[in-house]
């Protein structure tokens, strides 16, 4: 868990947060150290953050500003 000032927009520490994310516990096997994809709403959509996943081998699933709607982030398809 990150805390930060009131008025400092998440995408400000959004490498940190990347970054404290835990291990991911598997059945068998080694931990994943990371998650394959991040789905996160607009406000991320932005340079800075699209290269600390990349530099993270981590997929975006970012909405674009403008092109995509935040309601259907995640949706896989189906009715």
């Amino acid at each position: 868990m990150k805390l930060s000032a009131a008025n400092v927009h998440d995408s400000m520490v959004f490498e940190e947060l990347i970054d404290a994310v835990e291990p991911i516990k598997r059945p068998r096997g080694r931990l994943r150290e990371r998650p394959h994809k991040l789905h996160a709403d607009k406000a991320y959509d932005d340079k800075k953050c699209k290269e600390a996943l990349r530099k993270r081998s981590i997929r975006s699933r970012t909405a674009r500003k403008g092109v995509e709607s935040s309601e259907k982030l995640g949706a896989t398809g189906g009715s």
